[in-house]
């Protein structure tokens, strides 16, 4: 009878054993952040995949800068291949999401933002999707812009954008709201409904402000 104790406990160690390595599984799933290393580059920078976010409201993603900042003064192409800077577009709402094809989030929510354009077609919003995938995934990335119209397909091949941001940008996706006059207004880290009353009462306050 004094092996009865010890027969008991073994099933009860395995399951714990079982229950230790999936609750390490879970743990690592949690926070793996896609690193874009799908890059043949090694020296191209690296941009982290902020995980799709989930339930939480469109408000609690939202920041706003203490002191409003200019966007950078960089240049990237349009679907032409004719350089634009974010400058162009002064005196329009502008909504720069910074993108790519291996970013799964940003996939997520490309079809709000192509709901947010529509609705605001021709009301002064300027919605800019700019993939920072390598020049061999720019004819990909049109592409997927092309499903989702009206979205204008732009490209920052070089991948300088996200870093010359100030602050830089901590993830992709990575949504920030240019005011008329050409300041931040607001930034978004991670995926978002854009198509919601939420994202849209943030507009309407950047264009009612003059």
């Amino acid at each position: 009878m004094s092996e009865g104790p010890q027969a008991s406990s073994k099933p009860k160690m395995g399951v714990l054993t079982w229950a230790l390595w999936g609750a390490a599984l879970v743990g690592v799933a949690a926070v793996v952040y896609i690193i874009g290393q799908a890059s043949s580059n090694p020296d191209r920078p690296k941009v982290a995949t902020v995980p799709i976010a989930g339930p939480p409201a469109f408000a609690s993603k939202v920041t706003t800068p203490t002191q409003p900042t200019s966007p950078p003064d960089l240049a990237f192409t349009d679907a032409a291949g004719k350089s634009v800077r974010i400058a162009d577009f002064k005196g329009k709402v502008v909504v720069m999401n910074i993108w790519a094809t291996w970013c799964g989030p940003c996939k997520v929510e490309m079809p709000t933002l192509a709901k947010l354009q529509a609705a605001y077609a021709g009301k002064g919003v300027e919605v800019m999707p700019i993939s920072i995938d390598e020049a061999n995934k720019a004819q990909q990335a049109a592409l997927f812009i092309a499903q989702n119209a009206p979205l204008k397909f732009y490209l920052d091949g070089a991948m300088k954008l996200p870093f010359k941001l100030n602050p830089p940008a901590v993830g992709t996706p990575t949504t920030v709201i240019y005011g008329k006059d050409g300041l931040e207004v607001a930034r978004v880290t991670g995926d978002a409904d854009w198509s919601s009353p939420e994202a849209k009462a943030l507009i309407d306050k950047a264009l009612a402000a003059s």
